[in-house]
């Protein structure tokens, strides 16, 4: 055997598994990336026509990546949502920081959700074009969505009962009370304000909690 075979021999042929093993793990894409397609698709045709594979091919990912995420449209449309609806909350809870009772916080904040809600983009898109999937909301069942709020306002009523702001009642009765009163006026305040001021509306209502809850 030449010196040259005996060098060839010597050395190790790398194994189709070597570079397995320092091949750095695919970059895994974020749920935002994905809710963000998703948004851009129900905005462009609405939920019904929404597919998966449209959000995937939004998104610039392969349909396995969101199955892997998310099983089927209506798991990706709840996430959505929830993501989109209490983000609005938060910075609607936010209005209401410098009021000086909770009580005048709770008023604040509402009247910001409502107005906040009625002028989104994707819950004016949910009402317009598919308003059939918001109606099991009302009349069936109660989301994430409204469920946050209503601990927002429980929170609310709590510290109103704490700092003498609010009538003493039921907590949860007077949170879900409220929260009725707040999402009928976010679901139709737009029709409602085809001949009626929307300032005047809003200061209405905001008068209607602040009289209910006063002590």
């Amino acid at each position: 055997m030449s010196a040259e075979r005996h060098s060839l021999v010597g050395q190790r042929t790398p194994s189709a598994l070597a570079g397995t093993r320092t091949r750095q793990p695919a970059v895994r894409v974020s749920d935002d990336v994905l809710l963000n397609a998703a948004r851009k698709c129900v905005l462009a045709v609405g939920v019904r026509r929404t597919t998966l594979a449209e959000i995937a091919r939004t998104a610039k990912v392969s349909r396995m990546t969101l199955y892997r995420r998310f099983p089927d449209v209506r798991s990706v449309l709840a996430a959505l949502m929830t993501r989109e609806f209490g983000e609005l909350l938060r910075r609607a809870s936010a209005e209401g920081s410098d009021a000086p009772t909770a009580r005048e916080r709770l008023v604040v904040i509402a009247s910001a959700g409502v107005s906040a809600l009625s002028t989104d983009q994707l819950f004016r898109t949910l009402l317009d074009v598919d308003p059939e999937l918001v109606l099991p909301y009302i009349v069936a069942r109660f989301g994430q969505t409204q469920q946050f709020a209503e601990q927002v306002l429980r929170s609310l009523l709590e510290a109103g009962h704490a700092d003498g702001s609010v009538r003493v009642a039921d907590l949860m009765t007077q949170a879900r009370s409220i929260l009725l009163i707040v999402q009928s006026y976010a679901f139709s305040l737009r029709p409602a304000t085809t001949d009626v001021d929307e300032t005047a509306l809003l200061a209405e209502f905001s008068h209607i909690l602040d009289a209910s809850l006063r002590p």
